[in-house]
């Protein structure tokens, strides 16, 4: 079995599964290349009889019926092509029912949404097979993945008809965070810096698949440029999206919508940029985006649930809409070598790295929370924004990222990305001091709070101009 990296929950999830003594019902989902499938195939592959069936996108009944052939003749050595996914289950049945002995029989269906497309009678059947027949065969591990985040969890997990109830145990594989991103690299042999996987990290996340295409012996920039400018990454931008949604070009509209406001969008005016209405289609598109990890509601501090706003936070995707689709504007065939070194240390890359840092710490706050010593508090994290009205004299203010603790007291995250220490110069030092007036001012907050400044390498301790920070903490901190 191959090293399997930084799934030890998963694991201890397929251990009980594997040495319980009843069938077992397992439903997987994560979004294309997070290494589902690797996870199952390496761990149940040596673990007894292995029945593996992969939909096909796209394809008619027929066509996923031959490949359900050609798998049964590979496990049980018998040869005959069903008619419908009935014959095909009732085959299946009758082959594991002349099994003796008390081995494990793994079944695992991946990509559950293309086997069971529309008119198939897929789940019907399946529903079927498994409540009839096989949930009383202690030696059966049904196992049941899905890309498509949203449609697992309504067609299977929150399933209203015969599946309900029926699971055993369910697993949502995310990608890996910067720690299990360095020990995966280092496994591979790849020696960089914290700074340069958090830079690798920014423009394409932490996809195991992404980050097997790294080669040895590059800088971050040099690998970002190899991947995403003419690379493996280069196009998948829409294979990504089209294969989790169904309807994927109205998630588009909402993804490059998001990427053009790093400071988020409500769902007005997600509406109002998009030209989509406001209600159950727009609810669905970004109910499923939320689901599938490319976007994340982030209320606003004192504000109600209704008041959140969306905010790209897929690497990749900003990545994508923000350089990769550029250079395809600019060099027909996309394939400009040059292209991401020439930019990456210019303004517009400077700010595009500045909001992937700051997405980087929300999707890290667990981190967070632990070097601040709050792991064990109730939290809430939330944006903060003050728009000044006309002749109020106070300029607008926005908090990247705000921490509200049971504890009463709450962190104020100022996040600034630099190749260095961060220099609280005399303006800035004005900046923050009024910021931080101006919340306690404004929200009226009793709770103690505390400006913390996140920063890859930490704050320079100038004179003068540091003690306003209350709390530094570094990328390490993130990892």
């Amino acid at each position: 079995m191959e090293h399997i990296f930084a799934r030890q929950r998963e694991l201890k999830i397929l251990e009980q599964i594997h040495f319980s003594k009843k069938s077992e019902f397992l439903a997987v989902y994560g979004r294309r290349r997070v290494g589902k499938t690797f996870l199952i195939r390496e761990y149940f592959k040596n673990k007894g009889l292995y029945f593996a069936l992969t939909g096909i996108k796209n394809a008619r009944k027929g066509k996923q019926l031959k490949n359900f052939a050609e798998e049964f003749s590979r496990v049980f050595n018998e040869q005959k092509i069903p008619n419908d996914w009935f014959e095909a289950l009732a085959m299946l049945r009758k082959a594991i029912e002349r099994i003796k002995g008390h081995e494990r029989i793994i079944l695992f269906f991946d990509e559950l949404p293309w086997l069971a497309s529309p008119r198939s009678g897929f789940l019907e059947d399946l529903d079927h097979f498994w409540n009839r027949y096989m949930s009383d065969d202690p030696r059966v591990i049904l196992i049941v993945c899905g890309s498509a985040a949203s449609w697992m969890i309504k067609k299977i997990i929150h399933n209203k008809g015969g599946f309900h109830g029926r699971l055993t145990a369910e697993m949502r594989l995310l990608p890996f965070d910067l720690k299990e991103t360095e020990d995966f690299l280092q496994n591979q042999g790849i020696a960089l810096t914290r700074k340069a996987i958090l830079d690798i990290y920014m423009s394409i996340g932490g996809i195991p698949k992404y980050l097997s295409y790294i080669q040895k012996g590059q800088s971050a920039q040099q690998i970002i440029s190899y991947l995403c400018f003419g690379g493996p990454l280069e196009d998948e931008f829409e294979e990504l999206y089209s294969s989790l949604f169904e309807h994927h070009r109205r998630h588009v509209r909402i993804v490059k919508a998001l990427a053009e406001r790093p400071g988020g969008l409500t769902q007005e005016e997600l509406s109002r940029v998009t030209s989509m209405t406001t209600g159950g289609g727009m609810n669905m598109v970004l109910e499923e985006l939320e689901q599938s990890g490319f976007v994340m509601a982030i209320k606003e501090f004192g504000f109600t649930k209704k008041e959140k706003r969306f905010k790209l936070i897929d690497e990749y995707s900003l990545f994508y809409l923000k350089w990769i689709i550029k250079a395809k504007e600019a060099n027909l065939n996309g394939r400009d070598a040059q292209y991401w070194l020439n930019i990456f240390n210019s303004p517009a890359g400077n700010a595009w790295a500045g909001y992937a840092f700051e997405m980087c710490c929300f999707k890290h706050l667990s981190h967070i929370k632990a070097a601040l010593g709050i792991s064990g508090v109730l939290t809430s994290a939330s944006g903060w924004v003050y728009k000044s009205s006309k002749g109020s004299g106070k300029r607008g203010v926005q908090i990247d990222l705000l921490i509200d603790r049971a504890d009463h007291c709450i962190n104020l995250c100022e996040i600034k990305y630099c190749n260095e220490e961060f220099t609280v110069s005399k303006a800035c030092d004005q900046e923050l001091r009024e910021k931080k007036s101006l919340f306690i001012a404004e929200t009226k907050t009793k709770k103690s709070v505390f400006l913390t400044l996140i920063a890859p390498y930490g704050v320079k301790k100038n004179a003068g101009h540091f003690e306003i920070v209350d709390v530094v903490l570094t990328m390490d901190s993130l990892f």
